[in-house]
């Protein structure tokens, strides 16, 4: 999907921003060139509008089975008694019934008592019925059935205690907090700032509004909380740090989203448009729910969530296990580097992260020079600061070998849209619309546009933009096989690819 719109706002403008979330008859996702054959399997598809699981769901859904199961073989335990095949048969039985357990970490207490013991009294209901039916129960000692009846709801009501209190912690760390911004101070950005507000205490801090309209024509409880006007949008989101922008605009606004969106893809903020459709039918797309109010995704992150999860758990495994195979290859170039030519035999560069955040990326040094100013020429063919041997390790992707550090360490992850060099992001995020986009993710060693062609030098404008536009597609449409397939290519274009130097 290409980011960059056409002049005319009023059409071909707002179909660039709405084409890419349309999967019905008539309506094909957009199709950037060269795309592989790959994407047209539906398996690789994904909307804007899916929002994924939680972590704290995926634990709720094991742990209420979980400790229903744990409990009752403790309850043998400590009454002595043997696990026998009726036993296990009741386990079996109880973990299908309950799973998926209910997320309870975001309700009060008193409240989650109360559903948990009056769930498990439906379910006791529901196998006692099986018992009589079946004439099982002498197949059980009754103490067990007992203490087990007894402390699974105890036990469950402390779990979730428990998790709220780590999810408490978790979400007031600084680090986890979100800031965000509403754009629109009518009715309908007053109910998701009041909505926002709610979620304080989920690591989400409100802001305020901005508005082009004077305070006689916006909501009175948005006057006190104004920021400015929709030009005034994308340079606070950009100085303040801002992670969160909610568009509650109305669809006659159509040319004035079209230019606050453009504006604000050159930032890393996460973008959602907030239909006003209390009063209408939603015909196309899912919606995420935030307290009660309905959100479109329109820019974010594919790593939330268990996606998060399965992607850092990748990396972490892939990572350590790819270090410890290679650590004598690693032995073997740095002493390589070192013989052939004097300097250190890491080279530390600054690089944009997650977020636009400036990290530091390891490479061997392949280079007489060690540029990492304002300003650092990309290597070009025949370069003259490129060593004999530094020659050998780049054509081969050899120098990248020490990132798999920085994966480890969680700057990056294996695969993802390449790192470029600080001084290169403010010069092509001025020349390229949603450049900053692609930095939604953890950059990697290696990525979607690099298996497809876009290695080595980038010297024009024009495949800059092919490999944003490969970056951009890898963040639609990612999956853990999608990493796996990229990872297998790479291995190949080590061995045959002659376009790095």
């Amino acid at each position: 999907m290409s980011y960059e719109l056409s002049e005319n706002h009023s059409a071909s403008g707002l179909r660039a921003l709405r084409e890419p979330v349309r999967h019905g008859a008539g309506h094909p996702a957009t199709r950037p060139v060269s795309r592989s054959p790959m994407f047209e399997d539906r398996s690789y598809k994904r909307t804007f509008y899916s929002a994924p699981q939680s972590v704290t769901s995926l634990v709720a859904a094991f742990m209420e089975p979980a400790v229903t199961v744990l409990t009752y073989l403790g309850a043998n335990a400590w009454f002595q008694e043997p696990v026998v095949r009726s036993d296990l048969t009741l386990c079996l039985l109880i973990f299908a019934l309950t799973f998926p357990g209910r997320n309870r970490f975001k309700e009060p207490l008193l409240n989650a008592a109360v559903d948990i013991t009056s769930s498990w009294v439906v379910l006791l209901s529901i196998l006692a019925l099986c018992g009589y039916a079946t004439r099982s129960f002498g197949l059980f000692n009754g103490d067990v059935l007992l203490a087990w009846a007894v402390g699974t709801p105890i036990l469950q009501w402390g779990a979730v205690g428990i998790g709220q209190r780590i999810v408490q912690r978790a979400d007031a760390r600084p680090e986890a907090r979100r800031s965000a911004v509403v754009v629109g101070a009518g009715p309908l950005g007053v109910k998701v700032a009041r909505a926002l507000a709610e979620a304080e205490e989920q690591g989400i801090d409100f802001v305020g509004f901005f508005d082009d309209r004077s305070d006689e024509r916006v909501h009175d409880d948005a006057v006190p909380q104004r920021l400015g006007g929709l030009k005034e949008v994308a340079g606070y989101v950009r100085a303040r740090g801002i992670k969160e922008v909610f568009i509650t605009l109305p669809l006659g606004s159509q040319p004035r989203i079209v230019e606050l969106l453009e504006n604000l893809q050159g930032t890393t903020a996460s973008l959602y448009f907030v239909p006003d459709v209390f009063g209408i039918s939603i015909i196309q797309g899912r919606l995420q729910d935030m307290n009660g109010v309905p959100v479109v995704g329109i820019c974010e992150t594919p790593f939330t969530g268990t996606n998060e999860l399965v992607k850092r758990i990748s990396d972490i495994v892939l990572a350590a296990l790819i270090l410890v195979l290679i650590s004598p290859v690693l032995a073997a170039i740095a002493i390589g580097v070192k013989l052939t030519s004097p300097g250190p035999v890491i080279f530390r560069q600054r690089r944009n992260g997650l977020d636009g955040d400036e990290i530091t990326v390891y490479k061997f040094r392949s280079m007489t020079t060690q540029d990492n100013g304002p300003v650092v020429q990309q290597a070009t063919k025949h370069d003259a600061r490129i060593t004999p041997f530094g020659a050998f390790i780049r054509r081969t992707s050899l120098d990248e070998l020490p990132q798999f550090v920085n994966v480890l360490q969680g700057r990056m992850s294996i695969v993802g849209p390449r790192p470029h060099a600080v001084a290169h992001n403010e010069q092509y995020r001025q020349m390229i619309k949603a450049y900053m986009v692609r930095h939604k993710v953890k950059p990697g060693i290696t990525g979607w546009a690099q298996v497809n062609g876009l290695r080595g030098e980038t010297d024009t404008v024009e495949k800059m933009k092919a490999r944003v536009e490969y970056d951009l597609e890898y963040l639609r449409n990612w999956s853990l096989g999608l990493d796996l397939q990229i990872i297998a290519r790479t291995v190949k274009l080590v061995f045959f690819d002659r376009n790095a130097y």
